[in-house]
């Protein structure tokens, strides 16, 4: 079966944080009559920094859709290749063994696709199918998982390469001033992600199964609006409510497969905000912990749309407290309103299985060492029992 290996991460070098965004929304917006209102939701996304491409005060001067294109095309350029060769590496598969090249982003827009380029100048074969996906929004990352999925379903030997990449700052929009655009400023980042989907060999999650849903009735919730000056972002209030009506989705996924969805070893979803994995655990009756991945993705990055799942994934494999058989779920959430719903299984080529005693000895010694501080600083969190 197809494995999922461990997904490279980058994010860009200019930084702003939670502070310095609030103290912006204050300074451009005095005026606004809702801005305590705006103020109070972007304190509670709980994200305390964000990466950008540009500096901020560059993201705010608006210097057209034809400008922002150009941006767009010469940062990915510049900025992906070495994230797909690291996610090669880490799977170490070579370009040439890649079949299918999945390329995701809501950010910006090139035909052809940057799979085009990346075929040409990071030595893919010129056979190397392309599918890009440009309109699932941050369920594209789930989307992704599950489409690489299905190609090694049918081509039981291929491998295939994803690749994500986002760059929200250039969608700001200085005229837009509803709450939801005022909230999206302070809690959208940039990032770029890839990983590698092995049909044999490697380490990570086996894939088991997937499937999607979509809220009836729902597709104007989270959309763009397409206009001379480009994407604005439009989001409905009702948005932070939908974990209720996908959570049955997912739990119908999970016992479509005789699994039960509040009872797996690791959980890996998109974290559009703090209600969505608030709810999560309240509708799947999991501990808030189980999504102590996407949380940090959140606190750490941002809403990085389509790359948050890969990021989240990462930070599992970083934290090495997943064992052997260990049983999860994956899942992106975006226009639609969409779910994305991935099942999978931890393997390791040669470790034991999660039943076995040495596997047992090693989950207690983690539990063990169930909080550390990272060298860089930062607290990681190992897996619970």
């Amino acid at each position: 079966m197809a494995v999922l290996c461990k997904p490279a991460i980058a994010v860009p070098e200019h930084v702003i944080t939670n502070e310095e965004t609030l103290e912006l929304a204050r300074r451009l917006h005095h005026g606004h009559p809702q801005l305590a209102l705006a103020l109070r939701l972007i304190e509670n996304t709980g994200v305390q920094k964000r990466h950008l491409i540009q500096p901020i005060e560059v993201v705010l001067k608006h210097p057209g859709l034809d400008a922002r294109s150009a941006i767009y095309e010469a940062e990915s350029k510049a900025r992906v290749p070495t994230v797909v060769q690291r996610a090669l590496d880490q799977a170490q598969v070579d370009p040439s063994q890649i079949d299918l090249i999945i390329y995701v982003s809501c950010t910006g827009f090139m035909m052809p696709s940057l799979t085009a380029w990346l075929i040409n100048t990071m030595g893919f074969k010129p056979e190397t199918r392309q599918m890009p996906i440009a309109q699932l929004g941050c369920a594209a990352g789930g989307a992704a998982v599950n489409r690489a999925h299905d190609f090694c379903t049918a081509y039981p030997d291929a491998n295939v390469l994803i690749v994500a990449c986002e760059f929200c700052s250039l969608c700001y929009q200085p005229t837009d001033l509803g709450v939801g655009s005022l909230l999206s400023n302070g809690l959208f980042g940039d990032g770029i992600a890839a990983a590698v989907v092995r049909g044999k060999g490697g380490t990570g999650i086996r894939l088991e199964g997937n499937g999607s849903y979509l809220i009836p009735n729902t597709e104007d919730w989270i959309s763009y609006a397409i206009r001379s000056t480009g994407f604005h972002f439009q989001l409905d209030k009702r948005v932070p409510k939908t974990m209720e009506p996908l959570s049955p989705a997912l739990r119908a996924v999970a016992e479509q497969h005789q699994w039960n969805v509040g009872k797996l070893d690791f959980y890996i979803v998109h974290a559009g905000g703090p209600r969505i994995l608030d709810d999560l655990s309240h509708f799947l009756d999991v501990p808030p912990e189980a999504f102590r991945f996407s949380r940090a993705t959140l606190t750490e990055y941002g809403n990085i749309a389509s790359a948050v799942v890969l990021d989240a994934l990462a930070r599992m494999f970083d934290e090495q407290s997943t064992l052997d058989g260990h049983k999860g779920l994956m899942a992106g959430f975006g226009p639609g309103i969409t779910a994305e719903i991935a099942l999978g299984t931890w393997t390791t080529p040669g470790e034991p299985s999660a039943g076995s005693a040495k596997a047992q000895h090693v989950k207690r010694h983690r539990f063990d060492l169930q909080e550390h501080t990272h060298p860089g600083g930062r607290t990681r969190y190992g897996h619970k029992g």
